[in-house]
């Protein structure tokens, strides 16, 4: 799902960066291992990772100051959600990213 996203971003111009520790190279686009390494900090961070994986994101964004955060459904938990409200992170979850659409839900 992480990649299907990833193309669909890509394809409607939206300039992302793909996040992997386990891979180098996706699409012919360097593939970062934490968010720390982006070239330039994102508008919105999309996660598509279990919950626990989730959980490290959301402090690593809000060190970053990264406020919106969209969670696939399966990448989300109470605490984690909870963590997001409690730390001012604008948080879009149990809604499908290819269904629902980021242009529906953050408006800046």
């Amino acid at each position: 799902m992480g990649w299907k996203i990833y193309k669909e971003l890509k394809s409607a111009a939206f300039k992302v960066y793909p996040l992997n520790p386990k891979y180098g190279i996706i699409e012919k686009d360097v593939c970062y291992p934490k968010l720390q390494m982006l070239p330039k900090k994102p508008d919105v961070v999309i996660t598509v990772v279990p919950p626990r994986v989730t959980e490290q994101i959301v402090k690593q964004c809000k060190i970053l100051k990264i406020s919106k955060i969209w969670m696939q459904p399966g990448s989300e938990s109470e605490r984690v959600i909870n963590f997001c409200k409690n730390n001012d992170i604008e948080v879009v979850y149990n809604a499908c990213f290819v269904v629902n659409g980021l242009k529906k839900k953050f408006h800046d």
